[in-house]
């Protein structure tokens, strides 16, 4: 008899995306990462990525206005993220 294998995805892949000056500062517009299985919220990735260090710490951290959406849906740090999931990170926009 064999056991059915548990459904859970462990370390989820997800693409983000970069626009505006963290797209230039970064020097890359897009990624594809797998995540720790530690890394389940939009904060968790936001400080996955500041430690990377140098750019990635000084223009994604906290003192920085940095917006977020996941699914193409504005979100907050606590927003879950999961396997398939596209996260976009950008400055805030003003209109004139």
């Amino acid at each position: 008899m064999t056991l059915p294998i548990p459904r859970c995805i462990i370390n989820g892949v997800i693409k983000v995306l970069y626009f505006a000056r963290l797209r230039d500062s970064l020097g890359k517009s897009s990624e594809q990462l797998t995540l720790p299985a530690a890394v389940r919220d939009l904060e968790g990735l936001r400080e996955l990525l500041i430690a990377r260090g140098g750019a990635w710490e000084e223009e994604l951290a906290s003192s920085k206005p940095v917006r977020a959406a996941v699914n193409q849906a504005m979100a907050h740090g606590d927003a879950r993220i999961a396997d398939g999931d596209e996260v976009a990170f950008f400055p805030p926009v003003t209109g004139g």
